[in-house]
């Protein structure tokens, strides 16, 4: 790129971020020549951006000629909002990291899947080696199992049934009768355990979290031969799993 085509191309980039706002302005939708003049965009420019910015999804034109915000513009707002309740809870698992000497680990059920939202390690707190990804291993991680464990029994049968309990260590459960049996049964109950299930020399305890009607776990790991403080640990966790959803509550 030349140094003429700079400006050029901050210019182009202004001119579509006005229009963007004049959009957004409009609920219903505004007509090109409307946008354009709030925009201070000659029409014929704003036609060119609208109709890149149509292209690309991040506008919408209707059947009568008006503009409104696409899809991926909603997507984008969406994530960012996502993004800005995450780091509402960071400083929380920071805390629950050093006072635990653990790493900490956020997961929320999306689309069908258990995803893992936010890692907090360090140093001294390394987290658990991710060899096998958390939508193929839900059965086997504490993280997962919290999850399963607040399903109702119709969404987790449509979890199993899309899910290979795959054999991950020789203590990983592949029996779907015997992990629902074991979930319902959890001696440290609200809480539940990976004791090996995901990786050999690692043990893990996870507590459920809710934003908004979404299923989370909030959970840590911790080398096998610290096994003696599950009980302590979870003492920790649901409190401040608590403080996560309250967290989680607050609109941004």
């Amino acid at each position: 790129m030349s140094a003429r085509d700079g400006p050029t191309l901050i210019n182009s980039v202004q001119r579509a971020f006005r229009l963007l706002e004049a959009v957004s302005e409009h609920e219903n939708g505004a007509p090109a020549k409307q946008l354009a003049r709030e925009a201070g965009l000659p029409l014929a420019t704003a036609y060119h951006l609208l109709r890149t910015l149509v292209h690309d999804g991040y506008l919408q034109k209707l059947e009568d000629g008006g503009f409104i915000l696409g899809d991926r513009l909603r997507t984008l707002h969406t994530a960012g909002r996502g993004q800005a309740l995450l780091s509402r809870v960071r400083p929380t698992l920071a805390a629950l990291r050093d006072e635990l000497t653990t790493a900490a680990y956020l997961t929320f059920y999306e689309e069908g899947e258990i995803r893992v939202a936010e890692i907090v390690d360090g140093p001294r707190t390394p987290r658990v080696d991710l060899w096998v990804g958390f939508e193929d291993a839900g059965h086997a991680t504490a993280l997962g199992k919290s999850v399963l464990r607040e399903m109702d029994d119709d969404a987790r049968r449509d979890y199993l049934s899309r899910h290979q309990l795959a054999d991950l260590t020789p203590r990983t459960i592949t029996s779907a009768p015997e992990l629902i049996r074991r979930l319902d049964e959890s001696p440290v109950a609200p809480a539940v355990t990976d004791l090996e299930e995901y990786a050999l020399g690692t043990v893990c305890v996870a507590v459920p979290v809710y934003s908004g009607d979404v299923i989370g776990s909030l959970g840590v790991s911790l080398p096998a031969d610290r096994l003696s403080r599950i009980e302590q640990v979870r003492d920790r966790l649901i409190p401040t799993a608590n403080r996560v959803t309250r967290t989680l509550s607050l609109r941004a």
